[in-house]
This record gives C-alpha cells, sequence and structure tokens, in this order.
C-alpha cells in the first residue's frame, strides 16, 4: 500500500514532536528531582536548633522543644537540687567582725518587772554583713615643704607613686572599673554610672574607663603572654573561635583553653591558628586550619558529633545514626563511671565491644546509603560531587574514628569541647550588649585582660 506523501510527513513531524516532548518530560522530570532535593534540603535546614546543629540555644527563639529523651546530657536519676556529700556555701559568722553593737533589755519579757543589768548571764549573737555608708575613701596627701636652715633652699616632700594630681581616683576603683567592663561585660558609659550610683564617684566619664582599661591591659602584658605559653605547654588543649564585629567588618576571636588557663586572641582572619602547639591533644570541632596542625594529636568535639546524629534521626531517618549515637553515649558513661572509681583505663574487652559497635554503625549506614538514589545536582566548581549530610559524616567517622574516641583510650581527653565554647559564650554576649569593637587594637586589649580574668578565676581568685 502506497502512503501519501502528506500522510507520511504528518507522520515524521508527530515523531519529532513526540521525541521532543519526551525530552523534555526527561527535562522537566530531572528539574523536578533537583527542586524536590532542593526543598528538602531548604526544609531541613529551616528545622535544625541548637539539638541538632551547632546553632546557639539562643537561636532557637520562643518555640523550645522539649528535651529529647536521647539528648546528649540525658536523665541522671537524681533528685534536683544538692546532691549528697555536697559541701554547701552557707554565709558564716566571723571571729573578729569590724563592729560591735550590744543591745539591753530593761524589763522582763514574762512579768515586766524592772532587770538588774548585773542579771545578764550570756548573750546571743547575730551578724549582718552589710556596706559600709560611705564606701569611697578620700584620702589626703599632704607634702611638707621645707627651707634649708644653711642654704635657704626649698625642699618638698616626696609624694607616694602614682599620686600625681590634685584630685584622682585611687587603684582600686580603677580596678572597680575594669572589672565591671571586663568581667562583667558593662560598657563603659554605664561602668562609669554604676562606679557614680554605687559609691558615690562623682565625675566619671566613659573616656575615663577607657583609659584605664588600656593602661591595665598594658601592665599585665607580660602575664598576657605568660598565660599564653603555659597554655601552649598543656597536655590537652582545647581550640576554637567566633565571629567578632571589628572595625565594621567581620574578624574572629581565637582561644586556647586548658584546664588551668584561658588565652585569646583576635585576629583578621578565621584560620589564623596558633603556630606554637607542639605535642599533646588539641581538642576541636572538625574545622579544617585545625586538622592541619600536624605535630599535636587530636580530638573531635563528640557534641557536635551527636548532634548531627541526632539530625538525621529526626529528618532523614537513617536507621544507622541512633545506634552510632547510643554507641558514644554508651562510650561515654563508661568512661565516666571508670573515672570515678578511680580508674585511668576501661577494660580492654570493653573498649573492643565499643569498636565494633562503631565500626558496624558505620558498615549499616554505607549499606543504608548505597541503596539511595544520587543525588539529582550538580558537581561543584571544584568537580565534587554533592552528597548527603548523613554520608558526609559517615565518612567523617570512618576516616577518623581514632580522633572521635580518643576519650575512650585517653581519659585526659573530654567527650566534648565544651571549655573552649564556654570560654568562648560570653565573648559573644559581650557583642550582643555592646555591639562592635572599633579597632583591633581595642578588640586585643579585651582579649588579653580578659585571659587573665578567665585564668584567675579558673585558679579560684
Amino acid at each position: 500500500m502506497v502512503v501519501p506523501a502528506e500522510v507520511q510527513a504528518l507522520v515524521e513531524a508527530l515523531r519529532s514532536e513526540i521525541s521532543a516532548l519526551r525530552g523534555e518530560v526527561a527535562d522537566l522530570r530531572a528539574e523536578n528531582a533537583a527542586l524536590r532535593a532542593e526543598n528538602a534540603e531548604l526544609r531541613r535546614r529551616l528545622d535544625l536548633d541548637s539539638t541538632t546543629s551547632s546553632k546557639p540555644p539562643s537561636s532557637d527563639g520562643l518555640k523550645k522543644k522539649p528535651r529529647l529523651p536521647g539528648s546528649l546530657r540525658g536523665r541522671s536519676g537524681k533528685a534536683s537540687g544538692g546532691q549528697t556529700g555536697h559541701e554547701g556555701g552557707t554565709l558564716r559568722q566571723v571571729a573578729d567582725p569590724d563592729r560591735v553593737v550590744r543591745h539591753e533589755a530593761c524589763a522582763c519579757g514574762h512579768c515586766g518587772r524592772a532587770l538588774d543589768p548585773k542579771s545578764a548571764g550570756g548573750i546571743e549573737k547575730r551578724q549582718v554583713f552589710d556596706l559600709v555608708e560611705r564606701p569611697l575613701l578620700v584620702t589626703e596627701h599632704q607634702a611638707s615643704i621645707y627651707r634649708c636652715g644653711h642654704c635657704r633652699g626649698v625642699t618638698k616632700a616626696a609624694f607616694p607613686d602614682g599620686v600625681v594630681s590634685a584630685a584622682q581616683y585611687g587603684e582600686r576603683i580603677k580596678a572597680a572599673a575594669v572589672y565591671l567592663n571586663i568581667q562583667q561585660l558593662i560598657p563603659e558609659d554605664r561602668t562609669a554610672q554604676a562606679l557614680s550610683d554605687l559609691f558615690g564617684a562623682p565625675l566619671i566619664c566613659p573616656a575615663s574607663v577607657v583609659a584605664w582599661v588600656g593602661k591595665k591591659a598594658q601592665a599585665l602584658r607580660q602575664v598576657y603572654r605568660f598565660i599564653g605559653e603555659r597554655v601552649a605547654q598543656a597536655k590537652v588543649r582545647h581550640l576554637d573561635e567566633t565571629g567578632f564585629r571589628i572595625a565594621g567588618k567581620l574578624q574572629w576571636l581565637h582561644t586556647t583553653s586548658s584546664l588551668a588557663f584561658t588565652f585569646y586572641r583576635a585576629d583578621e582572619k578565621r584560620g589564623a591558628i596558633p603556630e606554637d602547639l607542639q605535642g599533646g591533644v588539641v581538642v576541636h570541632d572538625h574545622f579544617l586550619p585545625y586538622r592541619r596542625l600536624d605535630t599535636v594529636d587530636h580530638a573531635f568535639c563528640n557534641a557536635h558529633i551527636v548532634r548531627e546524629l541526632q539530625s538525621l534521626i529526626e529528618f532523614d531517618h537513617e536507621p544507622w545514626a541512633e545506634l552510632m549515637r547510643d554507641v558514644l553515649l554508651a562510650a561515654r558513661l563508661a568512661v565516666d563511671r571508670a573515672r570515678e572509681a578511680g580508674a585511668r583505663a576501661i577494660a580492654p574487652e570493653e573498649r573492643a565491644a565499643f569498636l565494633e559497635r562503631f565500626w558496624a554503625a558505620v558498615r549499616l549506614g554505607f549499606a543504608f546509603h548505597r541503596q539511595l538514589p544520587k543525588l539529582a545536582t550538580k558537581p561543584s566548581r571544584g568537580g565534587r560531587i554533592k552528597h548527603r549530610p548523613g554520608y558526609n559524616l559517615l565518612h567523617r567517622l570512618k576516616t577518623f574514628q581514632t580522633e572521635t574516641l580518643r576519650f575512650l583510650t585517653d581519659f585526659d581527653v573530654p567527650f566534648t569541647n565544651n571549655l573552649a565554647e564556654q570560654d568562648l559564650r560570653m565573648m559573644k554576649v559581650r557583642m550582643k550588649i555592646s555591639g562592635s569593637f572599633r579597632t583591633l587594637a581595642g578588640a586585643q586589649i579585651f582579649a588579653s585582660l580578659r585571659s587573665v580574668v578567665s585564668t584567675a578565676r579558673k585558679h579560684g581568685c
């Protein structure tokens, strides 16, 4: 049968159109898959909070979730309040009070008859601790002026060091100003107002507080350097950093902390890691510049890892994540119990059991991801293929098993990097209160004095 030319042309046109439509459908399906993946990722980011990411608790807003049964802290099973054996801290009487006030009774509290003062047979003491009525003490220094009886020359007695003006504030009130500004994070103008309100100190201007803080930092510069040297020599150091607004742009405050010392420094670069760390262990949160320190052993913050696992449990429903979280928290509990019992290590068979559970969770995770479809995304500029968050975490756990579980083999290494994070926490509060620093030099002055104060508090001062 001969097909007319018009029909043949129509068939070819329809075939071409069908082919084009099929290609368009394939493109739309690919675009739809990419948009679905992007939508899922954006929804995932919106749902993240301080329990499932590295976001601070202050970013959670008013929608606070109840504490999760599998949270990092967990339940201790103890009642709230002070525990048995806890040493209380109550106010106690002193043996030599500054002032004694005697109170006498003139009439009997029972029959109303007059009392003989000689009949007093004892006393009951109660002590009240309070501020003096006038806490600002004014001391006048008078330097005598002499005229020599032989040469008629005039000689004036020397004033004590530091007494240079006709009227000035002393070292104690300057120290109080530095304390309020650096430790209590009170801005300069409110520090001046607080000193005036509390102590009756007149005419303190914010510029004076700035000058006192700068001079104190200069006087303590050798102490600051000493702290830096000592913390670098510690067996275990904690590293962390946080962004600061300095001179109108984002710069960074770094901390190197140990149990006894805190060393802060301000820098323009986030990756400006300390270069004087030799030997020992550094605890940090996987930040790549820290991992490049090749003269130390590394330990990773497991609080970050547990939060990542929690997000995989809540949002991605990856079965291996709950197993890994339980392994890490159980290992932490075993180490805490062994440490409380005075041991320096857990039993080898117990450690081997934790390692087996760790690797079982890793194997389950990779098996889970092998059966998932590939992400419909383009490679990055560097050619790296985008993977799911769970796969990336699995790869890190597999590659850095020793660093992740170092707390299990070295009891001097903690489970988390909380020490550094706690040392940085109040620095963020300072930014919320006072905003940015005007200069990098001002930020460094604050960092040096805060290092001294934090170190002093760690030593019980």
